[in-house]
């Protein structure tokens, strides 16, 4: 069994292992950087230290999040420092159990089942599996 942090993109109900998290908030104001990569909404002070935030809804191929709509950040750890995933609501830690691990949906379009390690069945939901180190990756 494993913990997962949750929350949403669009319609998506995604999950990353809880140890890999440092962090959940608001939206935090991003300040945008000319000529960054297209996934990347520029950069946020966290506390004194500067953090680039990834968009999610960008990185997985999904229609752009209006810009009056509520948003979340998620601040997870790599190697070389942590990064902020805009979200557009948090969830909650949810224990899920190995033995309700599936290959990731065949509904899922081609970049986003690239970024979806599988899924795990949960009594009232299907929790995506996002595979962090591939979605932090900014090569494609």
């Amino acid at each position: 069994m494993r913990l997962y942090a949750t929350f949403t993109v669009q319609d998506r109900y995604l999950g990353v292992p809880v140890e890999r998290v440092q962090e959940v908030m608001r939206a935090q104001p991003v300040t945008p950087v000319p000529l960054s990569h297209p996934h990347i909404s520029g950069l946020l002070n966290l506390r004194g230290q500067i953090v680039t935030a990834l968009d999610l809804r960008a990185r997985l191929d999904l229609p752009a999040r209006d810009a009056e709509a509520p948003s979340a950040t998620v601040i997870v750890m790599t190697e070389d420092g942590p990064i902020a995933m805009l979200v557009d609501a948090l969830g909650e830690v949810v224990l899920v159990q190995d033995d309700r691990f599936e290959p990731p949906p065949e509904t899922l379009q081609t970049e986003s089942r690239r970024l979806i390690k599988g899924a795990y069945k949960l009594d009232d939901a299907l929790l995506l599996d996002l595979d962090l180190d591939q979605t932090l990756l900014l090569s494609t």
